[in-house]
């Protein structure tokens, strides 16, 4: 991916005269490469320190020739390189959002950092490892090795494997994986969540509760899986370890888990998925089977992402505060970058039950 297409730029070479009008016509704008500061300097007839010093703000130039300059600068798209202007002031401006894969959870962590960065003159990389396999663990050093220092002068990890990393400069850590470290960190509460999304299904009278898990590795996922434990101990029931299958919060993986469940001889009326792709899957394998949803069988999901409320039915499911996490992480990051303290470096957002389509009580036998 690119990681800087802004900086490829328009490139204008000497005026021309329309024809007839005797009015001048700027050329064809080129998209051959990126627009040179000797460019710059030849098309508003100065010398390059010249328009060194517009561009750094220095001082020895007329206010005359400075918006003149200016001008220039924009009609022509320059754009100094990232790594110039770390070389020359030390910070580029620019923070990284790091991520594994692009996918629902990280496009909305993403808003949020763009709502964050809205007017504090800092631009932003998205950067994604490619969701390789093989760099599922790591694969934060190896990025930050490539952006930090001389791309970005600060970045958010997105629910990252580890958080021991060393960089130069501030990171903050967006529902790490293994939880709070030496990282600030913001977080959903997991825990809470997953207890509110099968209370929901409790309260609709539902008592077989099939359970779609997340990845084994990852706190968020053990927490929820916690979390479904607790609300039927709460509640009485003993947990049925038959009603439990792993979806590695993964769609494929969560569509055999589903068929599983549902081909049981005693299937579940209810099934609480660990995050909404899983439980979106659920729906599918649902419809494939003949079971309607929510009358034969209620589906609740975890994380509201978009893609929840445009299902069919809509998806029931706990929310937690995705593109909230990417707005808190991008401040605490900008406070760091500016040299302070955090009061609070690990936060846990609140989550909530997102009650839609998707379940109902249980119908009578």
């Amino acid at each position: 991916m690119s990681i800087d297409s802004s900086r490829d730029a328009v490139a204008g070479r000497g005026v021309g005269v329309g024809p007839g009008a005797g009015t001048p016509v700027l050329p064809a704008p080129s998209l051959r490469g990126r627009v040179t500061m000797q460019q710059v300097a030849a098309e508003a007839g100065v010398s390059i320190s010249t328009v060194s010093k517009v561009i750094n703000g220095r001082y020895g130039v007329s206010s005359e020739t400075v918006d003149h300059v200016s001008r220039v600068i924009d009609r022509l798209g320059y754009e100094a390189s990232l790594v110039a202007r770390s070389l020359r002031n030390h910070r580029t401006n620019v923070i990284g959002v790091l991520v594994m894969d692009f996918e629902p959870f990280s496009t909305e962590v993403l808003k949020g950092v763009a709502d964050a960065i809205h007017g504090s003159g800092y631009e932003l990389i998205a950067y994604s490892a490619g969701g390789h396999v093989e760099a599922r663990e790591g694969w934060e050093r190896r990025s930050l090795s490539r952006l930090m220092g001389s791309l970005v002068d600060g970045a958010v990890l997105v629910t990252p494997t580890v958080t021991d990393v060393q960089a130069d400069g501030p990171v903050v850590a967006v529902d790490p994986h293994t939880g709070p470290s030496r990282l600030p960190s913001v977080a959903a509460d997991n825990l809470e969540g997953a207890r509110l999304g099968v209370a929901h299904l409790l309260g609709l009278g539902h008592t077989r509760i099939g359970m779609i898990t997340g990845r084994a590795d990852l706190l968020s996922a053990q927490q929820r899986e916690q979390g479904y434990r607790e609300a039927l101990a709460a509640a009485g029931l003993p947990v049925d370890e038959t009603l439990m299958s792993s979806g590695g919060f993964e769609p494929e993986l969560a569509r055999s888990a589903a068929r599983e469940l549902l081909a049981r001889p005693e299937p579940p009326t209810a099934v609480f998925a660990a995050n909404d792709l899983s439980a979106l899957a659920t729906l599918e394998v649902a419809a494939e089977l003949g079971l309607d949803v929510p009358g034969r069988l209620s589906v609740m999901g975890f994380d509201n992402i978009p893609e929840s409320a445009l299902a069919d039915p809509s998806l029931t499911t706990v929310q937690q505060p995705i593109r909230r996490m990417g707005e808190e992480a991008t401040t605490m990051l900008l406070s760091l970058i500016a040299g302070e303290e955090l009061t609070e470096p690990h936060r846990t957002l609140a989550t909530s039950a997102v009650v839609r389509g998707s379940t109902a009580p249980p119908r009578p036998a």
